[in-house]
């Protein structure tokens, strides 16, 4: 039995790098991923898929890791200084299906962005457990997306 935790997040905040500098961080799935907490591996499965495991968390007897692809689609208009990174669930590869995109817009002396993440993560455990267990993968799942736009702000010079 398992029970399944839905996520979604959003955010939206500006940076002081040039949004096409942006973007070529963003699309490139490893250098982007490079800046997010806990994952263990990631795995290229070829045609814009990649295979995320993140570091089991938990204690010794009750442990949980997430493990999910997900396929990238990229695009960038220099002209309007606009791009969009998506990414779609891979279905039968893991625990979980994570879906998502970033907005990326030049602002003149910022770039604005905007990351929207949803899915839903099957958890190991019985039902009864949902009251207690969900809060807390929602809540794990939130602190390393901040902590992972933290480390993408520092990298692009700050918030603006």
């Amino acid at each position: 039995m398992a029970i399944t935790v839905k996520i979604d997040l959003g955010y939206e905040f500006a940076v002081k790098a040039k949004a096409a500098d942006v973007f070529k961080l963003l699309s490139d799935v490893p250098a982007s991923v490079a800046h997010f907490p806990k994952v263990e591996k990631l795995t290229d499965l070829g045609g814009g898929a990649y295979q995320w495991e993140m570091e089991k968390v938990g204690t010794a007897q009750v442990n949980i890791q997430t493990v999910y692809a997900s396929k990238y689609t990229s695009k960038f208009d220099a002209a309007k200084g606009s791009g969009t990174v998506k990414w779609t669930p891979v279905k039968g590869v893991g625990n979980a299906l994570v879906g998502g995109h970033w907005k990326i817009s030049d602002q003149g002396k910022s770039t604005a962005l905007e990351l929207a993440i949803e899915g839903t993560v099957d958890v190991p455990l019985p039902g009864l457990m949902k009251m207690v267990v969900a809060p807390v993968v929602e809540a794990e799942f939130e602190k390393l997306v901040d902590k992972y736009i933290a480390n993408l702000v520092k990298k692009f010079g700050g918030e603006a």
